[in-house]
């Protein structure tokens, strides 16, 4: 039997990532997606109503009650991966074209779960980090916003439902993906 703290095959993970789409569809009438969240969770906020702007007037509970539990569990799942079934002194396992890219942009401390040289408080103080996740936070919660759905909405969701508009937020999402990866990182980092 596989060990829960190995990758899972692609043949077991994308099958059951493809078969929970239908499931949420035909068992609760749900959509796959996660970028709404926000919204809901301002518009649980206890504010006044009257104080809300009104777009987060609406019932969330009937509206994103679902989602907010999905949400949850990820961060719950997340947790568990890094807390419990993970080993800590273990390398992360990249690629060796992927670090040898990472080290001429000058990324050379690999050791943690993600690069502490990019994602740091002391990354964040300098004015390429603070660009790279203030900015690129923003942009990626606008372009969901603006796309209509975050990359699992739009990948999963709406491509099996054969969604032309998903089609082309998709094709964004990679393209702005290669043109960050290919040429903005590289200058922030150069």
């Amino acid at each position: 039997m596989p060990d829960v703290q190995d990758p899972w095959p692609w043949y077991v993970a994308g099958p059951l990532i493809g078969l929970l789409v239908p499931a949420l569809l035909v068992f609760g009438g749900k959509a796959f997606g996660l970028s709404a969240n926000l919204r809901h969770a301002c518009a649980a906020l206890p504010v006044p109503e009257r104080a809300k702007p009104g777009f987060l007037r609406y019932d969330w509970r009937s509206a994103g009650l679902w989602n907010l539990t999905f949400a949850l569990g990820i961060a719950v799942g997340g947790f568990l991966g890094i807390r419990v079934f993970s080993d800590p002194s273990a390398p992360l396992a990249l690629s060796a074209s992927t670090v040898e890219a990472l080290r001429g942009l000058g990324v050379t401390d690999l050791a943690g779960f993600v690069p502490a040289q990019l994602i740091s408080w002391s990354a964040l103080a300098t004015p390429a980090g603070a660009l790279m996740v203030i900015g690129g936070g923003f942009l990626v919660g606008f372009g969901a916003r603006w796309a209509g759905g975050c990359t699992s909405g739009h990948a999963i969701s709406g491509l099996a439902d054969l969604q032309v508009p998903s089609l082309v937020a998709v094709v964004g999402f990679f393209a702005g993906g290669l043109i960050v990866t290919h040429l903005v990182l590289p200058l922030l980092l150069g």
